[in-house]
């Protein structure tokens, strides 16, 4: 990213309801490209408290298919298609794992043309989750890696010209693969769904997620994606047991830099 790129968090909670958390996004806007990342419930109300509109989005990665990280992808995509005059004809790339056309087109099976855009509106990129895998943009590149969650779940690992590199970890447990796409990471982006005595199977807690940053060599940790055990928890403390980087703990609508 460049020294005027800005992340905001749209959101830094989870499926459960919640007036303080929105389901886990969050937006890059780096140069001409705004990159959503994950496309949960509230995710278009987020980005206008924001200041961004979806029509403003170029890229959108989705992590998995979960209904918190997709959710909203079918009102996102309807909401394109029907202002009249459109405001912005801009062009939409979707990237996610292997799997998401065969997802999309169960997707317009139901909703059929309500959800279609012109293929010189919409382009989708299907990254391998069997393998590290890489893309290059204008003003940015994306590697990616699987990792352990879903079969489609992916983590993300943005590149800008300057080499500043933002890394997603998706929703994810322990895996090597995490370690390996976050290294020397300026920033990382990282889920810490629960406590460290609350663990569940495919979800990372404070002190494992730093252990897997400092591992890494991250430079700034951001922890996110709290289920409510979460908040009578600390998870500051907990993480610092691990790491010892600049650590932030993500809140709706906090915007920083790298």
């Amino acid at each position: 990213m460049t020294a005027s790129s800005r992340i905001t968090i749209l959101g830094s909670g989870t499926c459960v309801p919640s007036l303080k958390r929105n389901p886990c996004s969050f937006l890059v806007q780096t140069g001409k490209e705004n990159l959503l990342f994950d496309c949960g419930p509230g995710v278009m109300r987020r980005l206008l408290e924001a200041g961004t509109s979806i029509f403003d989005i170029s890229h959108l990665f989705i992590s998995h298919f979960h209904p918190d990280h997709c959710g909203e992808l079918v009102s996102f995509l309807f909401s394109l298609k029907y202002p009249s005059p459109p405001p912005q004809q801009r062009h939409l790339t979707i990237i996610a794992g292997k799997g998401f056309g065969a997802f999309f087109e169960g997707l317009k099976s139901a909703y059929e043309h309500w959800i279609e855009l012109p293929p010189d509106r919409l382009t989708v990129v299907e990254m391998d989750t069997g393998a590290p895998d890489r893309r290059a943009f204008s003003s940015f590149s994306v590697s990616s890696m699987p990792v352990a969650h879903r079969p489609e779940s992916l983590a993300f690992r943005i590149t800008d010209t300057a080499g500043k590199v933002l890394v997603y970890s998706g929703d994810t447990d322990v895996c090597d693969s995490l370690a390996t796409i976050a290294d020397k990471a300026d920033l990382m982006i990282c889920e810490s769904a629960f406590p460290d005595d609350h663990k569940v199977d495919g979800h990372l807690t404070p002190s494992l997620a730093g252990r897997i940053a400092q591992t890494a060599g991250v430079k700034c940790l951001v922890l996110t994606h709290f289920y409510p055990d979460c908040e009578d928890a600390d998870i500051e403390n907990q993480c610092r047991s691990t790491y010892n980087g600049k650590l932030v703990l993500a809140q709706d609508l906090m915007t920083f830099g790298l």
